[in-house]
């Protein structure tokens, strides 16, 4: 894409959005561009149709997938080359929405109880404490809780917005002893790498896993909602 790339890059940064919606954007349009193997200036709603068909029909693409990629190519569209979008000609595909998994207060209890690990019952119960997202849990920092306001920091939240929610005892005490066994420095919740913080799909692991040895057999969706 050469300096249509840059342009792109650019427009996201004013839009002000996260670093990971542009990597992820910029990713899409460089597949959409591969794909047909033309400049993207030459192409329009026909080759825009047919990619995102085949993302569907052949590729067998998640619903997360399909709309990131419709949303990157509507932008470099719509922001970058400033032309018109028929949502009526381009229609975006229907999502079908998961319910997260619900627990009642005792089955919070079960869960946590089931696991042996400290560092995974603690983001569980940070994460049914606060109502967090996985994204958001995965990503808090150690400076993001205030035990003694019994709050926690929620950085760049759904809306890129900075919100504050609740903490609640017994997940600021489990937070205490994990704390003082793990030592993180920057993430609350690292990987291996400490630089890293701990992936989604390794926290969802862990909850699948806590449910199966709770004897818990609700399955209606993903932990912590959308990211």
């Amino acid at each position: 894409m050469g300096a249509l790339y840059d342009r792109m890059k650019m427009d996201l940064e004013l839009k002000n959005l996260s670093r990971k919606t542009i990597t992820c954007y910029l990713a899409w349009m460089v597949n959409f561009v591969r794909h047909h193997g033309r400049s993207p200036v030459e192409m329009g709603e026909e080759e825009i149709r047919r990619y995102l068909h085949y993302l569907i029909t052949e590729k067998k693409a998640s619903q997360s997938s399909i709309n990131q990629a419709y949303s990157a190519i509507k932008f470099f569209h719509e922001v970058t080359l400033g032309r018109p979008w028929n949502a009526m000609r381009i229609p975006r595909s229907k999502q079908h929405k998961k319910l997260p998994v619900v627990l009642c207060r005792e089955e919070v209890k079960s869960l946590l109880s089931s696991l042996d690990n400290l560092k995974h019952r603690a983001i569980l119960s940070t994460i049914y404490s606060g109502g967090l997202r996985l994204a958001e849990a995965t990503h808090l920092r150690v400076s993001d809780i205030d035990g003694k306001r019994m709050v926690i920091l929620v950085r760049q939240a759904k809306g890129n917005k900075d919100r504050y929610t609740v903490l609640g005892e017994g997940a600021r005490e489990l937070l205490r002893l994990y704390y003082k066994a793990y030592r993180p420095v920057e993430w609350l919740f690292p990987s291996k790498d400490p630089a890293k913080p701990i992936s989604g799909s390794s926290v969802q692991k862990v909850f699948k896993e806590a449910l199966h040895k709770a004897g818990i057999r609700k399955n209606q969706g993903a932990l912590g909602g959308s990211p």
